[in-house]
């Protein structure tokens, strides 16, 4: 992937709520400075911060602030007192929301209401909470600008599955939007061979996606390619996020020994094997096998299993293997 570089100019842009970069601008003029994004993440990730509050001309101090349903919908209102501030957040969301179509991801604050991703308290009037199902009207409105970015609250990449997953997907979105923004835009070519290198990822995300995607490319002159392109991505984007099991990932492991039956020795198969067995009993991460994989595939010099993503979907620096 072309872009695993240090250097400013090549890491992925990627969106994050301005306090969890050590920015002062929460509503009692603190921040939520998370150093897994600043010292680790950003590494690889241009981060390009925002905070919807501030960006709508509220300061800091300022009052806090909820959800609340109305007979005119949700309104976002101070909590003590009646001042609403509804029509100064959308007008700026609005906006904004616009200017970010160049991000692969997003990492938002949770429990906020204008940047929580989910499980938002909305309140009745009387101040009893009516529903905890909601998106903060940032994040709401990102996501449905953006429906195929990836998009995490910080706190859930504390998970090791999650934090896995959300950056797997930012390396693939990125990989998307270079293919279909290049000069000429995407071609046929380019479509087939994007299957092609993250087919294996595909198999351990969602096998039943797997199966349906590779039909839908098989004829690509019976639709125009863009009708094509576009039910591909929107099937294949939410087909990762799905947390891969580690019976998945054995699965797939599996379906790539297949192609490095006939080239390694029986020695070399059974110490591959061995380690898949071990790693589906969690007695080992699934660094080990995979790197067990990677080491074969790089003696036998297996030529279609070189292009697969799955084998390197981040930078190994990261160390997300070591812990799923």
């Amino acid at each position: 992937m072309g872009r695993h570089s240090d250097s400013d100019d090549q890491r992925i842009p990627v969106g994050i709520s301005a306090c969890l970069m050590g920015r002062e601008v929460r509503h009692d003029g603190g921040h939520k400075h998370s150093r897994y994004c600043t010292g680790v993440l950003a590494r690889y990730f241009r981060f390009r911060s925002l905070c919807p509050e501030m960006g709508a001309g509220l300061s800091t101090p300022r009052p806090a602030m909820h959800l609340v349903e109305t007979d005119d919908g949700v309104r976002l209102k101070a909590t003590r007192g009646d001042r609403d501030f509804t029509a100064l957040m959308d007008g700026f969301v609005t906006e904004a929301v616009e200017r970010l179509a160049d991000l692969r991801g997003f990492v938002l604050m949770a429990k906020s209401p204008s940047c929580g991703m989910e499980r938002i308290r909305v309140y009745r009037e009387d101040g009893e909470v009516a529903r905890r199902d909601a998106s903060g009207l940032f994040a709401a409105a990102l996501m449905d600008r953006f429906p195929l970015m990836p998009v995490e609250e910080e706190g859930r990449l504390n998970d090791d599955r999650l934090r896995e997953n959300f950056v797997e997907r930012v390396f693939v979105y990125d990989d998307w939007c270079r293919l279909t923004e290049r000069e000429g835009g995407l071609t046929a070519k380019g479509l087939i061979d994007f299957h092609s290198r993250h087919k294996f990822q595909l198999l351990a995300h969602c096998q039943a996606t797997y199966r349906r995607l590779g039909p839908l490319l098989a004829d690509l002159k019976k639709r125009p390619l863009a009708d094509i392109a576009d039910d591909y991505i929107h099937a294949f984007m939410p087909a990762m996020a799905k947390r891969i099991s580690p019976g998945a990932h054995v699965n797939t492991m599996l379906h790539l020994m297949g192609f490095l039956r006939d080239e390694l020795g029986e020695q070399d198969r059974a110490a591959i094997h061995e380690q898949i067995d071990a790693y589906l009993r969690g007695e080992v991460p699934l660094v080990v096998p995979m790197t067990m994989l990677r080491a074969a595939q790089s003696k036998v010099e297996q030529p279609y299993l070189a292009t697969q993503q799955y084998l390197r979907p981040y930078p190994d620096a990261l160390g997300l293997r070591n812990r799923v």
